[in-house]
């Protein structure tokens, strides 16, 4: 009994690069020492290095806050606005279309449209303005705008709108090659009076399950992933991150998971609570590269800033979204790191930078198959043989 204890305790501590954590590891390392970090780092880094060698990607977009109305109120959000508040905003078309085509003078290709989940259901004056564009629903402006930045520009819109059903995923899948829903965690403990969720009703976590499981249905490229330090346990964690790993080996539509890490800002309910260290997203981050060895890993750089080159030794490979033009409006006090200044501190690590689209190459075949014909076309302007963005000749 002795020995077969001892011995499950050495397979618990040993690591083999480019093999998937088990559960019992992911969360037995989640939480392991300084001394051991080194080791844990490393076998994520090579493991990213078989997946994909040497190459580092971004995407270079431009930010769309199409509204910042919504009807969840988190503890650590300052995106979202009441309307009458100051900076309570709803895009008009044309400002939609002004950012983009500004985008595209700068090379851009993802146009990310962000918005609060279905503020029309509590709010008239949301419904008032839905009315006044034309539109019964937020939904259904959303639509409109990614026809409308794939009819007039070269960019590809990547929705990111809450919770939607079947019918909703399939709508905008014609309308954009890849959308996303942060899972953030599968903690209901969360939900609980003054937690980081309460008064927020669309992060129940069997709901947000289900939209990324109606996306892996109809074979969607979709981007979901945590956000760490807002009250779950290292043990939430690992959970998040396996429930996450299950859908992808049940529907193989994950094209990305973010590791995006709390940042405390003096306007939130959650001001006083304390910042993931850097330890805590290293940790994460390579926990997530060894559970899904074959899963693109991200993390945003604004958000590790002044060291971010740091994340690269955890096993990301992808520094998601950077933009030129407008700044992360959900971390406004975090701006993008210049690219040349990316492609620097990537190059320093022994990496190269390489621009992709909102739908990574290796998905791009399956939206390719199905996409209408105008999104289709615009794949295929953009994209290189490798299916990444197309360089400029």
């Amino acid at each position: 009994m002795e020995a077969t204890r001892e011995r499950r305790a050495a397979e618990d501590c040993s690591i083999e690069a480019g093999v998937a954590f088990s559960s019992e590891q992911a969360s037995r390392w989640i939480s392991c020492s300084d001394e051991e970090l080194p080791a844990l780092l490393s076998a994520a880094r090579e493991t990213k290095e078989r997946f994909k060698p040497q190459v580092i990607t971004y995407s270079r977009k431009v930010f769309l806050p199409l509204t910042n109305l919504c009807r969840d109120y988190c503890g650590y959000c300052t995106f979202r606005r009441d309307p009458g508040q100051p900076g309570a905003h709803t895009m008009s078309p044309d400002e939609v279309l002004q950012v983009a085509t500004a985008g595209e003078r700068l090379g851009c290709t993802e146009a990310l449209f962000s918005l609060g989940d279905k503020p029309e259901l509590l709010f008239p004056e949301m419904r008032e303005s839905l009315r006044r564009l034309g539109y019964k629903s937020t939904l259904h402006y959303l639509e409109a705008m990614c026809q409308l930045v794939l009819r007039e520009t070269s960019l590809l819109p990547h929705p990111n709108p809450g919770l939607l059903s079947a019918e909703w995923i399939q709508r905008l899948a014609a309308v954009s090659p890849s959308m996303g829903l942060m899972l953030e965690t599968t903690s209901k403990q969360l939900l609980a009076p003054g937690a980081a969720h309460d008064h927020a009703p669309d992060k129940l976590p069997a709901k947000r399950l289900h939209t990324i499981e109606e996306a892996g249905k109809q074979q969607v490229p979709f981007t979901t992933g945590l956000l760490i330090g807002i009250g779950e346990t290292l043990q939430d964690r690992v959970d998040t991150l396996l429930a996450i790993r299950e859908l992808h080996e049940r529907y193989g539509n994950i094209q990305e998971v973010i590791i995006q890490n709390f940042r405390v800002k003096p306007e939130i309910p959650m001001r006083d609570w304390p910042e993931p260290s850097r330890g805590d997203v290293l940790r994460t981050i390579a926990i997530a590269r060894l559970l899904m060895p074959d899963v693109n890993i991200q993390a945003p750089p604004n958000l590790s800033s002044p060291y971010y080159e740091d994340l690269l030794d955890a096993g990301i490979n992808d520094w998601g979204g950077v933009s030129p033009l407008t700044p992360d409006y959900i971390n406004p006090e975090k701006p993008w790191p210049h690219l040349e200044q990316l492609q620097m501190r990537t190059e320093a690590k022994g990496l190269v930078l390489r621009q992709r689209l909102p739908v990574y190459a290796e998905f791009l075949s399956t939206v390719m198959n199905r996409a209408p014909q105008l999104l289709s076309g615009r794949l295929r302007d953009a994209a290189g043989l490798d299916g990444l963005a197309r360089r400029a000749a």
